[in-house]
């Protein structure tokens, strides 16, 4: 069995979060969006999809509803498409978007960055920072929280916690 290495990182958010996992390269799109939820540390309440392309041409869609889909992309069945069919002959490393809860736009870079015949399958590999609070207003409402000017925030919210060791995959 073969595995992918993936690292997933934030955009608009500084410093920079960020996530490296292997899962295996048979997993469909809708298990690596369950995978980025729990190692981002999202809640998966929102709406989400994988975009790719040529260049910056970024219209080829792979989601669970074609309700996000714009006139001119292309749109596939995450449950249909595996990592492993995705990436096909293409050579390593690949770049995709995930955009996660259209209304904050939370905004993914996807990089499969090496197939790895010897990994076991799922696994965290690292990370730094904790995720932001689901439905915060994005990365703007997100830098207002960070400054303090936020009173909803959670004291108990530690911006800098993360630890691989306690993401149940």
């Amino acid at each position: 069995m073969s595995s992918y290495i993936i690292k997933v990182f934030l955009y608009e958010v500084d410093p920079l979060i960020w996530r490296r996992f292997s899962i295996l390269d048979t997993a469909t799109f809708a298990d690596l969006h369950q995978v980025i939820q729990k190692v981002m540390g999202w809640n998966d309440e929102q709406a989400h999809q994988f975009r790719h392309g040529k260049g910056k041409s970024l219209t080829s869609v792979i989601a669970d509803t074609q309700e996000q889909v714009a006139p001119g992309d292309t749109f596939q069945d995450e449950t249909e498409v595996t990592l492993a069919s995705m990436v096909g002959r293409r050579r390593l490393p690949l770049r995709l978007l995930y955009r996660y809860d259209f209304f904050d736009d939370w905004t993914h870079e996807l990089v499969i960055e090496k197939k790895d015949d010897s990994a076991d399958g799922l696994k965290v590999l690292g990370g730094e920072r904790a995720c932001p609070p689901e439905d915060c207003g994005g990365s703007f409402g997100y830098k207002e929280c960070m400054e303090g000017f936020a009173e909803w925030m959670d004291d108990d919210y530690d911006p800098e916690a993360f630890d691989p060791e306690n993401v149940e995959l």
